[in-house]
């Protein structure tokens, strides 16, 4: 009759669950004696193997002891206190349920979320370099900065433009240029070129490109995205 040990429960509440069900009996309509023999019998059972009783259940029996004894005496006016301690095992009983049954919904959301990895958020400052970054560039950036201002002579080029046939020459817009470094060292990029107009902004990026192959100026940017400044080398 008793092939089950302590250790398949959790506690007495779920042993008493057990035998309930074992009954098949509803928690809201049990028959309390049917359930306190069954349970006293079990842990007498247990006691006469010599097996160690966790106290938990131990108070368990005790409290159904107490129940089973006022419900065996004489109807008197202890009849409410008898019936607030059965429902107040049966609140137990059915809220110990609503526990149980939700676990193993616990233990799917746990085990799902082991199949997720996180990473704790990092420290950026850690990239952060105080001090400005200085250095030649090369053709690509210089063409990068041509273009963008290219695209500004596009928008602040006039309605009406008027033909002439005047030529300009490469050299002679690095004698611009140059005559432009003589009161001063270092010039902004966009401040080199004199005249919206292709043909001069065209001369003077040649003028420019020129210029920096002969190593007679190097063009630098402090920091990324920052204005692209010439500077002559002496």
């Amino acid at each position: 009759m008793y092939d089950i040990s302590l250790d398949n429960f959790q506690g007495p509440m779920d042993l008493l669950l057990h035998l309930i069900k074992q009954k098949k009996m509803n928690i809201l309509d049990i028959k309390l004696e049917i359930i306190i023999d069954e349970y006293l019998n079990y842990i007498k059972h247990l006691d006469e193997m010599n097996l160690n009783i966790a106290s938990s259940y131990l108070v368990m029996a005790s409290e159904l002891i107490e129940i089973k004894s006022r419900m065996l005496l004489p109807s008197s006016n202890e009849d409410s206190e008898v019936e607030d301690l059965k429902e107040n095992l049966v609140n137990r009983l059915i809220e110990y349920e609503k526990y149980k049954n939700i676990v193993p919904v616990f233990q799917e959301l746990e085990t799902e979320r082991n199949n997720y990895k996180t990473k704790s958020p990092s420290n950026i400052l850690e990239y952060k370099k105080d001090e400005k970054i200085t250095s030649e560039l090369n053709v690509d950036d210089l063409l990068t900065a041509y273009k963008k201002f290219l695209e500004r002579c596009e928008d602040e080029k006039p309605i009406k433009t008027k033909i002439t046939k005047k030529e300009i020459s490469i050299e002679g817009e690095m004698k611009r240029i140059k005559a432009k470094f003589q009161n001063q060292k270092k010039i902004n990029f966009v401040d080199l070129f004199l005249n919206n107009e292709k043909k001069y902004v065209i001369a003077t990026f040649l003028a420019i490109l020129e210029m920096s192959f002969k190593k007679e100026i190097k063009i630098i940017q402090e920091n990324n995205f920052e204005n692209i400044v010439c500077e002559v080398i002496e």
